[in-house]
C-alpha cells in the first residue's frame, strides 16, 4: 500500500445506522485474527475531500451508492492513536511490518454518521483488515478497537438530536411504510415512548409523507393506512430545517 497518496494523520470513521426489527444497528468489521471489531474506515487521498473519502468507505462496505451521511465530529485526543493492534495484526501477517511507521503517527479522525435501508444492505464487504462485515445491535456491541465505542456513542447522540430537526425516516424505512413502523423508529432511537395521536398529528403537520392509498392488513383485523415520502418535499424540509416537538 503506497501510504503517499494519502492525506498523512487524517482519517474518516462512519458510523452506519440500519433498523432492523425494531433495533437500531451498526455495521461493524471483525478484524482478521484478533477478537476486536471496528467501524468502517479509511485514509482520504490527497486529491479528496474527506466527504468523498467517507462516500468511498460506504459504497465499499454497503455496495450502495447516495447513502445519507452527515459529519458530526472531529476526535483529535492525542492518546487515541495506539499501534498495539497494528502490531498484532503485523504479526499475523496481515499486514507488512514496514506500514508501522505510518500507522506510528499520531491520528486525527473525522466522523460521519450514516443511515442505510437495513434491507438494500445484501452483502456487507469486509475491507483488507477484516474477516467479516456485518449489522450489531446498537445495544450489544463488542469489544472494539481504539476510541470507536466513543465514536459510535458520539454519532448516536447526534442521531437523537437530528431526529427532531430533519426527517431521517426516509433513510431507514422501506420505500412504503405504516405510521405505527415510523414512530417505531422513532421511539426506537430516542428510547421513549411516544403518544401515538399526538406523533401522528405532528407528522402529517410536516407534509412530507404521502398517503398511497393502500392498507396493510394488521392484528386483529386492523388495516394501517400505508405512506411514502414526498421526496421534493423532503429535500426542501431536509435543506430548510424544522423542529418538530414530540413530548
Amino acid at each position: 500500500m503506497d501510504f503517499s497518496d494519502y492525506v498523512p494523520s487524517v482519517s474518516v470513521d462512519c458510523v452506519v445506522f440500519g433498523f432492523h426489527q425494531n433495533q437500531l444497528k451498526v455495521l461493524m468489521l471483525k478484524l482478521k485474527h484478533l477478537n476486536l471489531w471496528a467501524l468502517p474506515g479509511g485514509f482520504i487521498e490527497n486529491n479528496q475531500s474527506a466527504t468523498i473519502a467517507a462516500d468511498k468507505v460506504l459504497k465499499d462496505r454497503t455496495g450502495l451508492e447516495g447513502i445519507y451521511q452527515q459529519q458530526f465530529h472531529v476526535f483529535t485526543d492525542p492518546e487515541r492513536s495506539q499501534t498495539s493492534h497494528i502490531e498484532q495484526l503485523i504479526s499475523n501477517d496481515v499486514l507488512d511490518k514496514d506500514v508501522l511507521g505510518w500507522f506510528k503517527n499520531r491520528f486525527i479522525s473525522i466522523g460521519y454518521y450514516a443511515l442505510v435501508e437495513y434491507s438494500k444492505v445484501n452483502k456487507p464487504e469486509p475491507d483488507f483488515l477484516s474477516e467479516k462485515c456485518q449489522w450489531v445491535s446498537l445495544d450489544e456491541l463488542p469489544e472494539l478497537m481504539l476510541d470507536h465505542e466513543e465514536i459510535i456513542k458520539r454519532a448516536y447522540v447526534r442521531l437523537n438530536q437530528d431526529l427532531y430537526q430533519k426527517p431521517v425516516g426516509i433513510n431507514l424505512l422501506p420505500e412504503k411504510f405504516t405510521m405505527p413502523e415510523l414512530q417505531a423508529l422513532y421511539e426506537t432511537i430516542l428510547q421513549k415512548k411516544i403518544d401515538r395521536r399526538n406523533f401522528r398529528r405532528k407528522i402529517l403537520s410536516l407534509n412530507i409523507i404521502i398517503d398511497t392509498k393502500e392498507k396493510r392488513m394488521g392484528s386483529n383485523n386492523r388495516a394501517p393506512i400505508v405512506y411514502k415520502f414526498d421526496k421534493t418535499k423532503y429535500h426542501q424540509v431536509l435543506k430548510e430545517g424544522y423542529h418538530i416537538n414530540l413530548f
